[in-house]
Order: structure tokens, then C-alpha cells, then sequence
């Protein structure tokens, strides 16, 4: 396969992201590889597109590798992608996906803006990676850029990355809003069922007998049981919790969800901010016109990052809607039968640490709570606990505040920077698939 990295980064080679595009190639050296530093040389591109044209048409998977800057992609790389529409680039069919490096602050639009411009350019859009600029230096990020990797050309129809075989005694939850009118919405579950090689429990909300929403009272704070006797919070962790996978189906009311999957969701809360199924994948089948509900839409995308559930796919009805619930089951299969997840993005990422942040001042209270975030290591990366990074930019910055100094470090810092990841590159050759 040819795979063109499109390096958005102004530092050209220097890139701390393109340190993680070189470690996946040395761990996947079964391709060919080649960099175009679309930023760095963006001036010479504007005179003359012809190389970048050619390389771009000459390529199977075209990799975005860039730095987030000001909630977007940097102005150069920017200016690219105006570049390639401004030459009529043609590139239907190809694949493309993404790699960026930030404090996770806004990825989300970053990544937003390359997938919608990769669909302007019919490009065959694949789920990128978010990664934190410090993730490749530790083994989980090193672990998660491979997977996501070789998730990436499972997709592209790399031979030799094979499918996974469906186990047995899977289980699929099927979470459903099934009022009258929702004849569309029972037809994609069925289409669901057929297509998933797992056993699928439809749940019907309306069937249960739930004797009212969540009354905000902060009775279960401390052992986890509902001031409600109808028996939601043992059946939501014995019938739905213990599944491998969840998919909620529903048909768009209100720019919602609808009335009774909100009070399903709020009833939820007998769990606190505990991310129980944390790990598992979700999907969603829905009927409606999904594209024209932004809000609709990142709450789909912010409810699974929060829960570090990993969003396998989003089937809608209309045209291409069996071929959305086949391909929802093929993924929801990779992610069961592989683990696959992504990291944390913006919601996720910002949505924990707002919760942690609450969790530990009402720890007193929210008893439960605590004892999961603690459990589960929420409270490590606590900035004030990190002293030697703290003391480490003090020093940085008392030199960049000295004229000679600042003077003689130049661009030695951005090269300095990098030779941790030297490293890394190096464990990738030995490491190699």
C-alpha cells in the first residue's frame, strides 16, 4: 500500500507528531512510505502544486499529520487543503485518517475540519488518532498508536491484517425507544440482528415500568441503590451492563433523543460518575435525518468519550442505511474480539477531569464515586503532583528569559525535544509486525 504522510507541522522534520507517523512505520514496514512537509515548504506548493498533485494521486492512504494550533489544524497545512481543492485534486475512493498530537484542548474541531474537507475531496474518511504530545514516550500510548494503526489498515483492506473471528457467548444489548411510530427504527434492529454474528437483546424502554425520572436526591450516592423501587438500577447492571457491547436505537424527537431514552439515561445515574462499562464499544441506530443535528450529534460522540466507550459507528436511515448497520457490526465485532479503543479526545478527556475534580472535593458524599476514580488511577495526574515537571519549566524558562541564552539554545530546543522519541524509534524497529 502507498501511504502519503501530508506533515502539517511548521518544524518540518523537527514535528513531535511525525515522531509518531516514523515509530508506526518502522512497527509496519510492509508499505511504502513517503513525507511531504506540506507547512514547511507551503510557499514553494503555491508556486508550483505539481509534485504535491502527484504524489497525492499516486497514493492509496493519505495519512494528515499535524500539530493542533488555535482549536484547528495549523494555517499552513490550511492553506494545503485549499491548495488541493484550488487544483481540482481527484482523489474519490482513496482512503485518508489523521494523527495529531495537542493537550487535547479542542482536537475535536481540529479533527472535525480534516474529516469534513476529506469528504469534500472524496476521500473514504477512517477515525484518526488524538494523541496527547507526551503519549508516544509511554508504553500505552505506544500500544494505542498501534492499534489504531492497524485498525486503520484492517479498514483499508490490508491483507494482512486479518478479521477477527466472532466468539462465543458474545452478547450484543440492544437499548431501544420502540414507541408507536418507530416501525423504521424496528426494521434497522432486525437488519441489525441479521448482520451481527453475536447474540442480540433487544431491551424496549417502553416496556419498562420505570415509576419516574431521577430526582436528583443523591440517595445512591453512597451505595449505589435507587430511592425508587421498580427495579431499574439492578436491571441496568444484570441485563444491559453485562453485555459486550451496547446499541442504542431511537428515532430523532426534539433534537433528541426522545423522552423516554433521556430518562433512561438520567435514571443512570444510580451509577454516579462511575464510567462502569468503561472499555466497551457502542453504536447507535437511528432514524432521522442525523446530518442536520449537529448538537445531536456531538452528544452522541461526547456520551462515549465520557464513558471511554469506544464509538464503533452510527447507522441513520435513508439511502446506504443497510450498508451503515453491516458496516456497524463488522466494527462493533473488530472492537469486541480485539479491544480496540481510541484515546481520549476533548470531551473525554475534559468531561473526566471536570468530574474528577468534583468527585474528589465531595468524596465525603459521593462515596462510591471515589472509590472507582481511585481504583481506577482518575486522580494520578493531579498537576500539582508533578514537581519535576514543574521545576524542569521554571529552569526552561529562567534561560529563554536570558538574551544570550535564549540566543545560543535557538532551535537546539526544538531538536532537543526530540530525542526522547529517538528511543522509541528505535524499540519500533525491534518490535516490527
Amino acid at each position: 500500500m502507498n501511504i502519503l504522510v501530508l506533515n502539517g507541522s511548521p518544524k518540518g522534520e523537527n514535528s513531535v507528531t511525525l515522531q509518531t507517523v516514523r515509530y508506526l512505520q518502522e512497527l509496519y514496514p510492509g508499505h511504502t512510505y513517503r513525507e511531504l512537509h506540506v507547512s514547511q515548504k507551503i510557499r514553494s506548493f503555491e508556486k508550483d502544486f505539481s509534485a504535491a498533485k502527484e504524489a497525492l494521486y499516486a497514493a492509496d492512504l493519505i495519512v494528515f499529520s499535524y500539530p493542533v494550533y488555535t482549536f484547528l489544524v495549523p494555517a499552513q497545512l490550511h492553506r494545503f487543503i485549499e491548495l488541493m481543492k484550488e487544483n481540482g485534486v481527484e482523489l474519490q475512493g482513496k482512503f485518508a485518517t489523521q494523527i495529531s498530537t495537542s493537550k487535547h484542548f479542542y482536537d475535536t474541531t481540529a479533527h472535525e475540519f480534516i474529516r469534513q474537507n476529506c469528504e469534500d475531496l472524496g476521500l473514504r474518511y477512517l477515525q484518526g488518532l488524538s494523541a496527547d504530545m507526551e503519549d508516544l514516550l509511554k508504553e500505552k500510548g505506544q500500544e494505542e498508536a498501534d492499534r489504531f494503526f492497524r485498525h486503520t489498515l484492517w479498514l483499508a483492506g490490508d491483507a494482512s491484517v486479518r478479521t477477527p473471528s466472532a466468539g462465543l457467548g458474545r452478547r450484543v444489548a440492544v437499548v431501544a425507544d420502540l414507541a408507536e411510530g418507530t416501525e423504521e427504527v424496528s426494521a434497522m434492529i432486525e437488519a441489525f440482528k441479521a448482520a451481527c454474528p453475536y447474540t442480540v437483546d433487544v431491551v424496549d424502554l417502553q416496556q419498562f415500568p420505570f415509576a419516574g425520572g431521577c430526582l436528583g436526591c443523591f440517595h445512591c450516592a453512597a451505595d449505589g441503590t435507587c430511592v425508587y423501587k421498580d427495579g431499574f438500577d439492578a436491571f441496568l447492571r444484570e441485563n444491559i451492563q453485562t453485555a459486550d457491547a451496547t446499541v442504542y436505537a431511537f428515532a430523532i424527537k426534539d433534537h433528541s433523543m426522545g423522552y423516554r431514552m433521556k430518562l433512561y439515561d438520567d435514571r443512570q445515574f444510580c451509577n454516579g460518575h462511575r464510567t462502569v462499562t468503561m472499555g466497551k464499544p457502542v453504536g447507535y441506530l437511528v432514524s432521522g435525518d442525523l446530518e442536520s443535528e449537529p448538537n445531536l450529534r456531538t452528544l452522541i460522540e461526547a456520551r462515549a468519550q465520557v464513558g471511554g466507550n469506544y464509538l464503533a459507528g452510527v447507522a441513520c436511515s435513508g439511502e446506504g442505511c443497510n450498508e451503515a448497520i453491516e458496516a456497524l457490526a463488522k466494527e462493533l465485532q473488530y472492537a469486541v474480539e480485539t479491544g480496540y479503543a481510541q484515546p481520549a479526545n476533548f470531551y473525554g478527556v475534559g468531561g473526566m477531569k471536570i468530574f474528577r475534580d468534583l468527585i474528589y472535593q465531595m468524596q465525603g458524599l459521593m462515596q462510591e464515586d471515589h472509590r472507582f476514580y481511585k481504583e481506577h488511577g482518575f486522580y494520578d495526574d493531579f498537576p500539582q503532583k508533578k514537581k519535576g515537571t514543574i521545576l524542569g519549566m521554571y529552569l526552561v524558562g529562567a534561560m529563554m528569559k536570558n538574551k544570550k541564552l535564549s540566543k545560543k539554545i535557538g532551535t537546539n530546543m526544538t531538536k532537543g525535544m526530540l530525542m526522547p522519541y529517538e528511543k522509541v524509534l528505535k524499540k519500533g524497529k525491534k518490535l516490527r509486525k
